[in-house]
């Protein structure tokens, strides 16, 4: 008998976690335009996360420092997230990333991302297995010139009917050698919204 409970409660289980994925909605399923406004909750979404990189990749644009006759190096930090709710900030750091590189006028580094594997490469290509004219020499890495980092906060303000949830993105860019903070910028938006009338 116990074995037979434990069968029926997996399988339930089981379907359960099978109806709350994006597998169960599978009837009608259609394509959007990725920059179409998403209103689906009031959480944050993929339309903040746009926005906010199209904001701060405009305005680091017009700084002088980028006026793409230099190219300087920049290193991008991950963006803390001191928000209420689970954001993937990462992701807000990869549409800044790949927005400067197309605009031609910053080259990044990958050290802060990759660093270990870097560093694990150039140990095998001075190791016995690779020729020494193929090899990558250690010694040669672009030191960054400007670190890139942020944080996303949010306020949440709920009277049991109404929610307004408040964001701000902030970035900044500091020169890594004098400590100087040369740029920055900030992105508020504000999300407002009501619980259903009848709701389990």
């Amino acid at each position: 008998m116990k074995i037979y409970n434990k069968v029926v409660i997996s399988t339930i289980a089981l379907l359960l976690s099978g109806c709350a994925s994006t597998n169960a909605y599978s009837g009608n399923v259609s394509y959007k335009n990725t920059q179409d406004v998403e209103q689906t909750t009031l959480n944050f979404g993929s339309t903040d996360l746009n926005m906010i990189a199209e904001k701060m990749v405009i305005s680091l644009l017009q700084t002088p420092i980028l006026d793409g006759k230099n190219r300087p190096v920049v290193m991008l930090s991950h963006v803390k997230n001191r928000t209420s709710e689970h954001i993937d900030t990462k992701s807000i750091t990869d549409k800044i990333k790949t927005s400067l590189l197309k605009s031609g006028r910053v080259r990044v580094t990958s050290y802060n991302e990759i660093g270990d594997e870097l560093k694990n490469e150039l140990d095998y290509q001075s190791s016995i297995y690779v020729k020494k004219d193929t090899a990558k020499q250690i010694g040669n890495q672009v030191g960054a010139d400007y670190k890139l980092y942020g944080e996303i906060t949010s306020i949440e303000k709920n009277d049991g009917r109404n929610v307004d949830v408040y964001y701000k993105m902030t970035l900044n860019l500091a020169n890594i050698e004098s400590g100087l903070t040369e740029w920055a910028d900030e992105k508020e938006i504000r999300k407002v919204g009501s619980k259903a009338l009848f709701s389990n």
